[in-house]
């Protein structure tokens, strides 16, 4: 149903009974991890990479939670090619967006359910 994300894995991470819990911690991917690598572009400007690896990697875990596996390569890449993953953020950027949408979705489902 997803295209980024996977339901499963977020229910295995933060379990299916616990409702408040999971709306938090995903409200927080939404509004810190995932706002965090929306701002790399502006990093890449600077050529911050210091800001850019810790960025990256501070996102694994997030990213793992809610499963979303092609994201977290797009992450590993960055981390280990950073002086040059410019365009690798650009593909990343694009998966942000769906993220987002995606998570912001499947919270509604929730809470219609």
């Amino acid at each position: 149903m997803y295209q980024h994300i996977d339901e499963e894995t977020i229910y295995n991470y933060l379990g299916r009974d616990n409702l408040e819990l999971i709306e938090e911690l995903l409200g927080l991917v939404i509004s810190v991890n995932l706002v965090e690598l929306e701002e790399l572009s502006e990093l890449y400007q600077k050529k911050d990479y210091s800001t850019i690896k810790k960025r990256v990697h501070k996102s694994k875990p997030s990213l793992s939670y809610i499963g979303a596996s092609k994201t977290l390569e797009l992450v590993d890449q960055i981390e280990s090619e950073l002086e040059t993953s410019a365009p690798i953020n650009s593909e990343l950027q694009k998966h942000i967006k769906s993220i987002k949408l995606e998570l912001t979705t499947f919270l509604a489902e929730l809470r219609s359910n």
